[in-house]
């Protein structure tokens, strides 16, 4: 997906996700952490938002391991999820990142490249919903804030 697509997915998941884990979903520092840790998984692309910004950084993540490789894999959710378990229910600011980093693995597993869950095998795996950048990336996008919002507000 695209720089907008996933901010806007990790300020609606941190919105999902705050109250759970006992934070204020509309707390500024929090939301601008759920959405760096919502960029944060593409400094292995060099031409990305945040590649761009992290040089030489990103060139070296991306030379080691490719876009869509280590940051987008299963050792990246199972990272996310331990500082959610372990830390993130006493730090705001780690578990923001960690859901907007989890967001961003999440939005990428519905476009038909997917994710590389086991890399550094080859095999991805994805739902192939939308293309990043197609006209129907904004439709998935809208849809997934309005499903998010029905279920925390509007129940």
């Amino acid at each position: 997906m695209m720089v907008k697509s996933h901010v806007v997915l990790g300020l609606a998941a941190w919105a999902a996700a705050a109250p759970l884990l006992h934070r204020a979903a509309l707390d500024p520092t929090l939301l601008a952490l759920a959405v760096a840790g919502a960029l944060l998984p593409d400094v292995d692309h060099p031409q990305s938002w945040v590649g761009r910004r992290t040089r030489p950084l990103s060139t070296l993540i991306g030379a080691m391991f490719g876009h869509r490789g280590l940051t987008h894999s299963a050792l990246a959710v199972l990272g996310g999820a331990v500082l959610l378990v372990q830390i993130g229910t006493r730090h705001g600011a780690v578990a923001a990142l960690a859901v907007g980093y989890l967001s961003h693995l999440a939005a990428d597993m519905l476009t038909p490249r997917g994710l590389r869950l086991a890399w550094p095998l080859r095999r991805s795996w994805g739902l192939k919903l939308c293309r990043s950048g197609s006209l129907m990336e904004p439709v998935v996008v809208l849809a997934l804030v309005l499903g998010v919002g029905w279920w925390r507000f509007g129940r």
